[in-house]
């Protein structure tokens, strides 16, 4: 069975103009990245999860910010490598320069016998809809053209 993920699009409106909230994945493979690198922030979940609980759950981990509102499902997207990723929008006043993420361990440098830990999430910003359009990861690009519709920008 394919992995299940779930994750916030948090949006807000900024000097009248709708902006999202984007994490950049943590790690040695993401650290030199930017463009079409960025994420909703997400994560899997167990079968049996609630995947909007799961989300909101995985927001929270990945950024010390616990999402709250109306929901508004997005449409459903597979990734490459086939992972199914299930997501909702809802508005947010999240400061992005105090988000605090929680930690993965990896072996580091490969094969090297060392395990270091990075954070899921090493930054964290807000984007308008077209310079996001360029940061997120192309198959989640979807997810601000589908908000941008709702939210009649």
């Amino acid at each position: 069975m394919a992995k299940q993920s779930a994750g916030i699009l948090l949006y807000r409106r900024h000097n009248k103009q709708l902006e999202v909230f984007l994490g950049h994945p943590g790690g040695p493979f993401w650290a030199k990245k930017d463009l079409g690198s960025w994420s909703v922030p997400k994560g899997e979940y167990l079968e049996g999860e609630e995947p909007l609980q799961a989300a909101i759950r995985e927001f929270e981990e990945e950024t010390g910010y616990r999402p709250t509102g109306g929901f508004i499902q997005l449409t459903t997207i597979r990734q490459k490598g086939h992972k199914t990723v299930h997501c909702w929008a809802v508005e947010g006043a999240l400061d992005a320069d105090s988000i605090v993420s929680n930690y993965f361990d990896l072996e580091w440098p490969p094969r090297s016998g060392k395990m270091r830990s990075f954070p899921e999430i090493d930054r964290g910003a807000w984007f308008t809809l077209e310079q996001a359009r360029e940061k997120i990861l192309e198959k989640q690009r979807s997810f601000i053209e589908e908000l941008a519709v709702l939210i009649d920008e």
